[in-house]
């Protein structure tokens, strides 16, 4: 590994000569404007004295997902952040004709995110992944990419990646988030091709677009400082929580009817089979019907817009292994009182929580 650190030289990034030691903010042309200006990708790099892996950490590669840009802005203004050996790429806003529009999408309508590893004489897209893919990711050794959820939802600090790959694995446990989902990720995702093409990349999924929610910055900032501790890059003690689960399968729970929902969980609660997850109402209140956790689970992420429309996903449930009891669990983590009980607190703040209506008769909707 460590592609670019190799006998400790002077390292060439994007025409700027960085020493060991040294930190330096560049540029990286992606593209042309219309106007016929250049599109410039800010970037931060910072090299240790020695040699050692090569990281990226990036943020906004969609557009209006930006509680990564202020993780990734606190990290670079951190005077105490201090790296002793490899080298950390800093990339606030990946997308940044998507972010200038406060956008999830390119001008053209297309998601960067499903355009990788691109093509030099592809759409606007596929060019701009092109250049990331070739002048970012395969110089690196390890990929941290942050993320939110889509507009109107709003996500539990969750870390995502192919968990079949070792070092994948290694550094998505690291990371420390108490929850942590094992899946390859959409094919053409940066992640996906990232890891395919020999750069471990793991995702964070957390809060919710057009905001920086101080819990989620806090809890990515934490994760890149652990991932970059476990590869003996930094000195600091690892924080992380007493546990970690591992989420194989999630569901998203879909309203049967339109109307205006009671929500009767929030993000990141934990839920056991049969419990109600909210209830649809009509305008004035009148109840319809009242939807069941199928299975035990934790509440990934979930819609922040009460008002829906049948077939319209209420909440995303991963599935708890069946080793974990949902009430010894809750228990457990209700014991805690750190960055988890701040960001479930956060979270919460963003749904009315009511409580569920009386238990169904035999002859309900029970699951």
């Amino acid at each position: 590994m460590n592609r670019l650190d190799a006998d400790n030289s002077i390292a060439n990034w994007f025409g700027e000569k960085i020493a060991p030691g040294e930190s330096r903010n560049v540029q990286l042309a992606v593209g042309e404007s219309y106007s016929s200006m250049a599109i410039q990708i800010q970037i931060h790099i910072r090299r240790g004295i020695e040699d050692g892996p090569i990281v990226f950490v990036t943020a906004a590669l969609h557009g209006d997902e930006i509680n990564g840009c202020g993780a990734i802005r606190q990290l670079i203004q951190d005077d105490d952040f201090q790296l002793l050996r490899g080298t950390v790429v800093l990339v606030p806003v990946l997308n940044l004709p998507a972010f200038e529009r406060h956008s999830r999408y390119l001008p053209d309508r297309r998601d960067l995110n499903r355009s990788f590893p691109g093509s030099a004489d592809g759409s606007l897209a596929s060019r701009m992944a092109h250049t990331i893919f070739n002048e970012i990711v395969t110089r690196c050794d390890y990929g941290i990419d942050l993320h939110t959820a889509s507009v109107r939802r709003t996500n539990y600090p969750t870390v995502r990646g192919d968990l079949a790959q070792a070092e994948v694995r290694r550094i998505a446990e690291a990371f420390g988030s108490e929850i942590v989902m094992n899946n390859k990720g959409p094919k053409n995702s940066f992640r996906r091709e990232a890891t395919s093409a020999g750069c471990p990349t793991i995702i964070m999924e957390g809060g919710e677009v057009w905001k920086v929610e101080p819990g989620i910055v806090e809890t990515a900032v934490r994760g890149v400082k652990n991932v970059l501790c476990e590869l003996e890059m930094v000195d600091i003690d690892m924080e992380s929580p007493p546990y970690q689960i591992v989420i194989e399968k999630s569901k998203w729970i879909r309203a049967e009817h339109g109307g205006f929902l009671d929500f009767h969980i929030k993000p990141g609660d934990i839920v056991k089979k049969g419990q109600p997850l909210s209830t649809s109402t009509t305008i004035l209140g009148e109840e319809q019907s009242t939807i069941y956790a199928p299975f035990n689970g934790v509440i990934m992420g979930m819609t922040s817009l009460p008002s829906i429309s049948p077939g319209e996903p209420i909440c995303n449930l991963g599935k708890l292994p069946r080793k974990y009891n949902p009430e010894k669990f809750a228990k457990m983590r209700s014991k805690e009182d750190g960055l988890e009980q701040q960001v479930l607190e956060e979270l919460g703040s963003s749904v009315l929580v009511v409580e569920p209506p009386d238990e169904p008769s035999d002859e309900s909707e029970t699951p």
